[in-house]
């Protein structure tokens, strides 16, 4: 699975703002801008949130293809879908880097500002 933001340059401009512009909305610098829109990074989840909200597309219309990208302590793995019965599916190089295995036990962690955090408990962690 990879992740495409090159069509990140493109919205911006669109959407008549300067990297510095896009920088200061996102609290990041504008050389992190020009690293997401020359392909040489990616943006933590929180900016990609925001730029979509910024740019008035969906977070999916940003991210074009499926391959994980990350930085080797933050990932971006792609979409995952819920089926009916509300479960889903990380996809495999997610379940690598973690270590997730069949019957791990997952705690599901939420913030209505900031989303869905999954967190693999392991050892004395877990309390039943």
């Amino acid at each position: 699975m990879s992740i495409d933001f090159s069509m990140l340059k493109a919205y911006r401009k669109k959407n008549g703002y300067t990297q510095d512009e896009i920088a200061e909305k996102l609290g990041v610098s504008r050389q992190a801008v020009a690293k997401w829109e020359r392909g040489e990074s990616v943006p933590d989840i929180e900016s990609v949130v925001l730029l979509a909200g910024i740019f008035g597309v969906t977070v999916d219309v940003l991210i074009k293809s499926t391959e994980a990208v990350g930085n080797g302590q933050q990932y971006m793995f792609g979409l995952a879908k819920l089926n009916d019965k509300g479960q889903i599916t990380l996809p495999i190089e997610c379940r690598r880097v973690f270590g997730i295995e069949p019957g791990d036990l997952i705690l599901v962690l939420g913030d209505t500002d900031k989303g869905i955090a999954l967190v693999k408990m392991e050892g004395e962690d877990v309390i039943l």
